[in-house]
């Protein structure tokens, strides 16, 4: 009977200590869950703990318990998305939700497509302040780095990041002209550009069909990148053609990277214009066989197959060389005006441009309709009536191009390179905002991938969907704990459902959020929660790898 009623007490006490373990309390518990680590390996169900900004905790934590638990059963966790080409410098001064990028899982913003909001000079800020539409700010800041601390400062619910542009770099240092820079500016540029990596810009950036960045030749970009180089950054760019000249466009990005020895990224990469669509296989053959050789060139898309820019891109060369105020006077001269027209390059029929943005106010009763149907209901040629709007607006007037291929998007988005942007401000669908209409990819992006190419479309699974959202991105960034969902990592993570994950906003109807995403936090924060916004700002300037204190 001993050994028995010992035998019993020491059961007892095993029950009555397994019952009594401790639990371990954690700020956030995220149970249940599909977790995607953003390294494209295999999902697996798990929870994950927060505590403070970091992820404290991640498996099955079967001893934890949550100051907040959320049940993610049946629901999709995955890294924080990086919009590696947003446009949300100016939406974020307006309103910092950056709610129609928050709501598709997007938690840093990474902005200066080859221009940025600093450097500035006095002349600058002025020109920008002259230069603001519907929305109106100060600019306190001059530097690139002061920039992204006022917005953190302002407040934020996304992280934001940016490149340093040449177009901004030439501005400060040259103007507007097109001409070579002297040696003494060369140097000025390079002084301006050390001085954003040290205060934690990702890299150089070129938008090279635009003035003055194009004015840049290749020579005089890679002196830049070389200094980039020396901080372990990223060259990016717009290539310079994205039509009929498409390979030798990325020739020279590959020639950049090469000869200043740092990684390059093309952003957007695309074929655009029906008869260049044939071009892509050729432009992908040659960044493949520039990573076989060692070079470190990646890429990033939208998920739509039309564009948008300016009316004026289509403007010959020279009509652009000074900026648009010079263009505004050659259109006065009717000599100028008549050879502009006449030289109009329409890489896209007029029918199948779409006019979505004007400063005139009233001209905005045109917003929504086309080129073509502009020109109908003036009586006047596509040519002439595009100049007129030009004219009349006082400005670029911003449009969308229906110009690529469905079956080119599908084709771009399998390359294992392939990273995702939107090209796009992050806004509001209310208030300021809707005085303009705009591409839906400022709403829908990133859940048009994971709804319409991964869920219905099966182009890639959804575990390479999230790689090409998080760690490709955060990697070719060289971002420090960002990208994956690892233990010690920044607590930015989002939750969505896999199965209604949708893209709502159509080029009829932009302004609209779309749905599926139930849970975002950024750096801990609960920025969406049950899918609403919950007004929390907890967005962070995150630096580049140039980075000094």
């Amino acid at each position: 009977m001993g050994l028995q009623r010992t035998l019993i007490i020491i059961g007892i006490l095993i029950v009555f200590s397994s019952c009594t373990e401790e639990k371990t309390q954690y700020d956030i518990l995220i149970k249940n869950g599909q977790i995607l680590d953003g390294s494209g390996s295999e999902t697996y169900t798990g929870d994950i703990a927060i505590n403070a900004d970091t992820i404290a905790a991640i498996g099955k934590l079967e001893n934890a318990i949550g100051k907040q638990e959320i049940d993610a059963s049946g629901l999709a966790v995955a890294p924080g998305f990086i919009n590696m080409l947003s446009w949300a410098n100016v939406s974020l001064l307006e309103d910092g939700r950056s709610q129609g990028d928050i709501r598709q899982g997007v938690t840093l913003e990474v902005m200066g497509e080859g221009s940025s909001m600093g450097p500035l000079s006095e002349s600058m800020k002025k020109e920008m302040k002259e230069g603001q539409g519907d929305i109106t700010y100060d600019i306190p800041w001059t530097t690139l780095g002061e920039y992204l601390t006022h917005l953190e400062t302002k407040g934020v619910s996304t992280n934001v990041a940016s490149f340093v542009g040449n177009a901004t770099l030439r501005e400060h240092v040259i103007g507007i002209e097109k001409r070579l820079p002297t040696e003494e500016e060369m140097q000025a540029m390079k002084n301006l550009l050390r001085q954003g990596m040290e205060e934690g810009a990702m890299g150089l950036s070129t938008s090279l069909i635009y003035v003055p960045s194009g004015h840049a030749e290749t020579d005089e970009i890679i002196e830049l990148a070389k200094v980039v180089a020396e901080y372990d950054g990223m060259y990016i760019s717009h290539i310079r053609d994205e039509e009929g000249g498409l390979l030798e466009a990325v020739d020279e990005l590959i020639t950049i990277s090469e000869e200043a020895k740092l990684p390059a990224e093309i952003y957007h990469f695309k074929a655009s214009g029906n008869a260049n669509w044939h071009l892509l296989d050729s432009a992908i053959q040659k960044v493949d066989n520039a990573r076989q050789k060692g070079l470190d060139i990646t890429t990033d898309m939208y998920m739509y197959n039309a564009s948008s820019t300016g009316l004026n891109v289509v403007l010959p060369a020279w009509a652009k060389e000074g900026g648009h105020a010079a263009t505004m006077k050659l259109i006065e001269n009717p000599e100028k005006r008549k050879k502009m027209m006449d030289e109009i390059d329409f890489h896209v029929p007029p029918e199948k441009i779409l006019l979505v943005g004007f400063r005139n106010k009233e001209l905005r009763h045109l917003i929504g309709k086309t080129l073509a149907d502009v020109a109908k209901e003036r009586s006047k040629t596509a040519n002439e009536t595009l100049v007129d709007l030009i004219y009349e607006d006082d400005s670029r007037i911003q449009v969308v191009y229906f110009s690529m291929s469905e079956d080119n998007i599908k084709k771009k988005l399998k390359l294992p390179y392939m990273s995702i942007c939107s090209d796009a401000g992050s806004y509001t669908n209310e208030g300021v905002f809707l005085e303009q209409s705009t591409h839906p990819r400022a709403y829908g992006s990133f859940a048009r991938l994971l709804g319409h190419f991964v869920r219905e479309e099966k182009v890639v699974p959804l575990e390479e969907a999230i790689y090409k959202l998080t760690s490709l991105p955060a990697t070719n960034l060289k971002l420090k704990k960002r990208g994956a969902l690892k233990e010690g990592y920044f607590a930015d993570v989002v939750v969505f459902d896999p199965n209604t994950i949708k893209d709502n906003a159509t080029f009829e109807k932009p302004h609209q959020y779309a749905t599926g995403m139930q849970h975002v936090f950024v750096n801990g924060g609960h920025v969406l929660k049950a899918g609403e916004h919950t007004g929390t700002y907890s967005g962070r300037f995150v630096k580049g790898p140039g980075w000094k204190e």
